[in-house]
């Protein structure tokens, strides 16, 4: 797990320790000293510790004029024992929402499990981005299953073209673009 990095190639564009409305503002990373661990495996420094012990974050991009906000997940999101989505809405997403962001791009390949408790956090969630919206990109096929058999993915948009997105080959204007296109379509249909 030490190898797995947030995703780098847009840090020209936007970094969240440079940010003064990132909730990571003034961060410092190491690329040799890694602390924080997940399960005793040891993560890359550059992931952002949110107060999970199982789930760290990335803003890989946030375009506050467009209201948008690309976040990478790396871990468990286990919302059982740790209430990862209430650490996860109260410490990251609500301090963005502050400046205007209402469309978020979760990212979560890199997501191995997932844990209900109940879905109040979510339906919050879904209920402050009012003109907005939550994407679930790229997750495993098994951790989206999870997420539907609790029926949370009433909250957010997953599934078809956006688990098939190259994200990666593009920029994250193009990201953004791209899934709202997708995003309007799935809504007036």
């Amino acid at each position: 797990m030490q190898d797995i990095e947030p995703y780098y190639n847009w840090r020209h564009l936007y970094t969240a320790e440079e940010d003064e409305r990132s909730p990571f503002f003034g961060r410092e990373y190491s690329e040799f000293e890694y602390s924080n661990v997940i399960y005793n495996f040891y993560i890359h420094p550059q992931w952002d510790d949110i107060g999970s012990p199982t789930l760290f974050a990335k803003i890989l991009y946030a375009d506050y004029a467009d209201g948008a906000a690309i976040i990478e997940l790396i871990g468990e999101w286990n919302d059982a024992i740790n209430n990862d989505i209430m650490i996860l809405k109260r410490d990251v997403i609500e301090p963005i929402m502050r400046h205007g962001i209402n469309k978020f791009i979760l990212i979560g390949e890199n997501i191995l499990n997932f844990h209900f408790s109940d879905d109040c956090y979510y339906e919050e969630w879904f209920e402050d981005v009012e003109n907005g919206w939550i994407v679930f990109m790229n997750f495993q096929e098994h951790v989206l299953a999870e997420f539907k058999k609790c029926n949370l993915d009433y909250y957010f948009i997953s599934g078809g073209q956006l688990d098939e997105m190259p994200w990666r080959t593009m920029t994250p204007q193009q990201v953004v673009e791209r899934t709202a296109a997708l995003v309007s379509r799935r809504l007036d249909s």
